[in-house]
């Protein structure tokens, strides 16, 4: 019953900047966490990947303005997102999938709104 909470989204205007954090009930030590976006109409899309030695990965879109870090003490992944443009605005998803099983979590998402 491993779950994920997302927390940190909103309204922001176009050059701003947000926080996501994703909080696991469980322990991420042994798993690659991700943030996934999706737009209306649009598919769900990877924004980027945390390895669990800290390596990222990034969508061409948001390289350079994007950082994925991670906490294992605290069971959390953030996501600091800069320059927003209104092409970012979209639900943001958490999700952790264990190195050994496979097994994919995902949270709830939370909304994020750039606005011109």
């Amino acid at each position: 019953q491993v779950q994920l909470v997302e927390s940190g989204g909103g309204l922001v205007q176009a050059g701003g900047s947000l926080r996501l954090s994703c909080v696991a009930s469980g322990s991420i030590s042994f798993a690659v966490m991700g943030w996934y976006r999706q737009a209306p109409g649009k598919e769900c899309e990877l924004v980027a990947n945390i390895g669990r030695s800290g390596s990222e990965d990034y969508a061409e879109s948001v390289k350079g303005r994007f950082i994925i870090s991670r906490d294992n003490a605290k069971n959390t992944v953030y996501l600091q997102m800069n320059s927003l443009n209104p092409e970012d605005t979209a639900v943001y998803y958490c999700k952790r999938r264990m190195l050994v099983s496979g097994l994919e979590t995902w949270g709830q998402g939370t909304q994020v709104t750039v606005s011109s």
